[in-house]
């Protein structure tokens, strides 16, 4: 198992995502959040096709913190199923790595 792991999260709003990125950074859940405005989404819900205007969040963290980032995404998130998807990270430059590696919560914390 790979010791990163970037997980994808949209939301509804530039505010949603900016409270979401501050929480999970400030709570060491994530050592950093990238937030991609403009993204437009076609997906099924509730029986009917549905288009939305939304915000992508790239969450980077170490693997052994996804259940509990994915369960505080669901905590602070505006949907009834919020999409919190993990994707190992294969490769990076170390330094940037060792960085990522010492900005999130230690495993004991």
């Amino acid at each position: 198992m790979t010791e990163f792991v970037m997980v994808y999260v949209t939301v509804s709003s530039a505010a949603e995502g900016e409270r979401i990125a501050r929480a999970l950074v400030e709570e060491r859940l994530a050592a950093c959040v990238n937030r991609v405005a403009g993204v437009h989404s076609t997906y099924r819900w509730q029986g009917q096709v549905e288009e939305s205007a939304e915000e992508l969040l790239l969450i980077k963290t170490r693997q052994e913190l996804f259940a509990v980032l994915a369960r505080r995404v669901e905590e602070l998130h505006s949907y009834e199923v919020p999409e919190v998807i993990a994707v190992p990270v294969a490769a990076g430059n170390d330094s940037y790595l060792r960085w990522l590696h010492d900005r999130v919560a230690p495993k004991d914390s």
